[in-house]
C-alpha cells in the first residue's frame, strides 16, 4: 500500500522553492523521480506528503490573480500509465505538461511549448521530453516498418497515420544502428522486435529533444533541453547507455544530442547497452 497525500499547511511557510536555473530544475526532476520510484508498494506500505500552495489549485483570495509558474515544460506521451507530475514528484503548477501519443512533435505541440517559453519566463528553466517503455504508438510504427502491409490498415485514419509517420525516422534510425552493430542478420534474433521498439522509443525522445534544443535553447537563452525514458515496470526515468546491468535503471535525464555525428554515437551507445542486448536475447 502507498499513501500519496497533497497537503497545505498554513503553519509551514517553507514552501517548495522554485529552481534558480536549468541545472537546479534538472536536478529537481531527477531527485523527484528517485523519490517516486522508491515508494514501497509492499505490504509494509509507503507514504509521500506533497506540499502545495492553495493558489495553485485555484483557492485564492479576492482579487488574487492565479498565475502559471512552472519551472519545466514536459512533452510526454498520452499513455494513461505515465502520470507526469507523479513521476517527477511535482505538485500542480510546477510543470507545464504537453501530452500526445508517442510524444511526437507537430505544430500544436511546438506551439504549446513556444507559448510556455515566451510567456512563462522567468519561471521556466527546462524543456523535457519524456518517452516511456512499451509505448503503443512506437510499437505501431515498428510493426508497420517490419510488415509494410500493416500500414495499409492505417489508411482510413489520417490522424493515427500522421503519428506513425512522425515516428518512422526514429524507427529507421534504430534499425540502422542495430544492423551496423550486429549485421543484417540481427533481424532474425528472437528479441529483435522488442529491441527495435525500445531503441526507437529512446531515439524518438532524443530526436524530439534535439529539435526543442535547436528551436528554443539558442544563446543567450539559458534554457536547456533534456530527455529520458520512463520505465513502467521500475518507475525509473533513465536512458539505457551503460554496459553494466546494475546501473541501467539509475534515474537519469540527459541533454539532447545535436547533429548527425552526435546522433550516430548516441545510437551506438544505446545499442551497446546491456538493456538492449538482453532484449535481443529474448530473455
Amino acid at each position: 500500500m502507498v499513501d500519496l497525500i497533497y497537503r497545505f499547511d498554513p503553519n509551514d511557510d517553507r514552501g517548495r522553492k522554485a529552481p534558480a536555473d536549468a541545472k537546479e530544475a534538472w536536478q529537481r526532476l531527477e531527485e523527484g523521480n528517485r523519490t517516486f520510484s522508491s515508494l514501497d508498494t509492499s505490504a509494509t506500505g509507503g507514504l509521500r506528503i506533497m506540499s502545495f500552495e492553495p493558489e495553485d489549485i485555484g483557492i485564492a483570495g479576492p482579487g488574487n490573480d492565479l498565475r502559471q509558474k512552472p519551472f519545466a515544460a514536459v512533452l510526454g506521451c498520452s499513455d494513461a500509465r505515465v502520470p507526469t507530475e507523479l513521476i517527477f514528484d511535482c505538485a500542480c503548477n510546477e510543470l507545464f505538461v504537453v501530452r500526445v501519443a508517442g510524444n511526437v512533435l507537430d505544430q500544436a505541440e511546438l506551439g504549446s511549448i513556444d507559448y510556455a517559453v515566451e510567456h512563462l519566463a522567468p519561471h521556466l528553466k527546462l524543456l523535457v521530453v519524456l518517452g516511456h517503455s512499451h509505448c503503443g504508438a512506437v510499437t505501431a510504427a515498428v510493426d508497420a516498418f517490419l510488415a509494410p502491409s500493416q500500414y495499409l490498415g492505417l489508411l482510413s485514419s489520417h490522424h493515427v497515420r500522421s503519428i506513425v509517420n512522425g515516428l518512422f525516422p526514429a524507427v529507421r534510425g534504430a534499425a540502422t544502428a542495430l544492423e551496423e552493430e550486429f549485421g543484417k542478420t540481427v533481424s532474425k534474433k528472437k528479441g529483435y522486435r522488442a529491441a527495435l521498439i525500445e531503441i526507437s522509443v529512446v531515439l524518438n525522445a532524443a530526436l524530439t529533444a534535439s529539435i526543442l534544443k535547436q528551436e528554443f535553447c539558442r544563446p543567450p537563452s539559458e534554457c536547456k533541453a533534456v530527455f529520458g525514458i520512463y520505465d513502467i515496470g521500475s518507475r525509473h526515468v533513465h536512458v539505457p547507455l551503460t554496459t553494466a546491468a546494475t546501473k541501467e535503471r539509475a534515474t537519469k535525464l540527459i541533454e539532447a544530442p545535436v547533429g548527425q555525428e552526435e546522433f550516430r554515437k548516441f545510437a551506438s551507445k544505446v545499442v551497446h547497452s546491456s538493456f538492449v542486448k538482453q532484449l535481443l536475447s529474448g530473455k
